[in-house]
């Protein structure tokens, strides 16, 4: 929107005809209208950026309570060299704080608990996942934190074993490449169910 507003036809024969001759009162006026405006329109831009930034969509909706323990789940993330702003967006769309098109619709906003977070990384540990693996896959797939880590995770790890015969090193690769197989638990066959984010189809 800020791009177009600068291509209008005033700015244009401004810029172009007037710089070349000495500014009489009208022209000083105009510019002085438009920069004005300009500055009236990054200022409010701004504005939004910071009222949709990650820790701000927070602030609002969690007590002095959910804020202590939203911030111990984050220690937890802590090894694995994200920003500040980055531990905010993982545990966001984990837990239903932001959006995000693999939940759709259904996942209500939560607080995660320390616990729950710490049993999944340590699972996914578990699975010869290093602390520079969690990271990457805590990058491409931030919402496992907030998947079951039996009806899913689990659940998942098993039928990639049993069905293809992925385990070990091979199932490090997997995960590296697609760590959204962890989260998949739905296989519509075919016979689509408008939940894609979810399906075994993907795989």
């Amino acid at each position: 929107m800020v791009g177009k507003s600068f291509a209008s036809p005033l700015l244009t024969f401004d810029s172009t005809v007037r710089f070349c001759s000495f500014p009489d009162t009208a022209s000083l006026a105009t510019r002085k209208l438009l920069i004005n405006v300009n500055l009236a329109i990054t200022t409010r831009a701004s504005r939004n950026w910071e009222l949709y930034s990650p820790t701000q969509i927070q602030d609002p909706i969690l007590s002095d309570e959910d804020k202590k323990t939203w911030e111990s789940c984050k220690q937890a993330l802590s090894a694995f060299g994200f920003a500040n702003d980055e531990e905010d967006k993982i545990l966001g769309k984990a837990f239903g704080q932001i959006h995000s098109p693999y939940w759709g619709e259904e996942r209500k906003k939560e607080v995660p608990k320390f616990e729950v977070v710490n049993e999944i990384l340590s699972y996914l540990k578990d699975l010869g996942l290093t602390d520079d693996d969690l990271g990457e896959v805590l990058k491409k797939f931030p919402e496992v934190l907030g998947c079951s880590i039996e009806n899913e995770l689990k659940a998942n790890v098993q039928i990639l074993e049993k069905e293809w015969g992925i385990k070990g090193k091979t199932l490090r690769n997997l995960l590296l490449r697609n760590p959204r197989a962890l989260g998949y638990n739905i296989d519509c066959k075919g016979d689509c169910m408008a939940q894609c984010t979810r399906c075994w189809a993907r795989f």
